[in-house]
């Protein structure tokens, strides 16, 4: 059985920081590609930034590029996403997602998601 359990989010002041993790389970890393896509009220599930171990690629979404940092840690099964001077827009609930053949940016071409963890930044 696949799962991925995030953890790590909760209340940060603007310009704060925070390390979501993202534990799996049931699969290798090195077969997927590892997504991190956020969420709020209303919208469609973004994608923030994903990490393709097949084809050694690395993905941002444009607002986050500086900011969030995604990465590895093959010996834990586990992802992180590292992020730094958090803005209030960043409030959202944050999911992981897993993929065999992903199109990056499409949450429909993920195969595997966690629960998500909620973010909030105050300002």
């Amino acid at each position: 059985e696949v799962q991925l359990v995030e953890s790590g989010g909760g209340l940060v002041p603007a310009g704060g920081s925070l390390r979501l993790s993202c534990a799996i389970s049931g699969l290798t890393l090195d077969d997927y590609a590892i997504g991190w896509f956020r969420q709020v009220p209303g919208k469609e599930r973004e994608a923030v930034s994903c990490v393709n171990t097949i084809d050694d690629t690395t993905y941002y979404e444009e607002s986050v590029r500086g900011r969030f940092t995604i990465t590895l840690d093959n010996a834990k099964n586990t992802v992180y996403q590292q992020i730094n001077s958090l803005k209030p827009e960043d409030t959202a609930v944050y999911y992981c997602a897993a993929g065999s053949t992903v199109a990056v940016r499409s949450w429909r071409t993920y195969d595997y998601w966690g629960q998500g963890t909620q973010v909030t930044v105050s300002s």
